[in-house]
């Protein structure tokens, strides 16, 4: 197990924030990847506060393309674990809460209201077909997602992405009437007293991953 996820170079870096160190530790360095959930239940109200914060984020021309399908019926939950990869299907079935977070490919049905400024908006990307839209859509979408999670973690919930799945199998099980396109599988809650994460991992520093013009 590494150490080297936290550094002095790391907390030096705090005094530089706008935000406090227990709110950076909660949303990022504390925040964990989630396998094994406790059996606790998410309070629906606690998802609406974490999307009404995140709706915020930027997006290509404020298209928010961002959908989420969220499965509280085991039933319905059953249903997507059948399309999923084998070593997703326990912890899938045994969180307390999974959401498909998916892309809107006809996002331009909203643009009189998210972008009035541009006008026509709604009539080019209609022209323009599906296909040509999947694009901006799978992007701002992908950007959602990030924004989700820390949104989440915000409010106090944990989370397990997982992109193990058979998209076009839960497109066809669950989108087939909105033209939805799945991205990734989020499963929330509480973590599990025994199981739920695994060591922590190091990140790349800034030096590793920039280069400067």
């Amino acid at each position: 197990m590494t150490t080297e996820t936290f550094t002095p170079t790391d907390a030096a870096f705090d005094e530089l924030l706008e935000i406090d160190a227990a709110t950076a530790d909660l949303l990022f360095r504390e925040a964990r990847s989630v396998n094994a959930f406790a059996d606790t239940e998410v309070p629906e109200e606690k998802i609406q506060a974490a999307y009404d914060l995140v709706r915020w984020g930027p997006t290509a021309m404020n298209t928010v393309p961002l959908r989420l399908l969220v499965l509280r019926d085991p039933a319905a939950r059953a249903r997507l674990v059948e399309h999923m990869a084998e070593g997703n299907k326990a912890k899938t079935l045994a969180a307390p809460l999974t959401i498909v977070a998916a892309a809107d490919t006809r996002f331009h049905e909203h643009m009189d209201v998210l972008a009035p400024y541009m006008e026509g908006a709604r009539e080019r990307f209609e022209a323009a077909g599906e296909e040509a839209r999947s694009g901006t859509a799978r992007t701002s979408s992908l950007l959602q997602v990030g924004y989700l999670i820390v949104g989440l973690r915000a409010a106090g919930l944990h989370v397990g992405p997982l992109g193990g799945f058979d998209a076009a199998a839960v497109d066809a099980e669950f989108f087939s009437k909105n033209g939805w396109r799945s991205l990734v599988v989020l499963n929330v809650g509480t973590p599990a007293e025994e199981g739920a994460t695994r060591p922590r991992q190091t990140r790349l520093r800034y030096d590793q991953v920039t280069q400067t013009l």
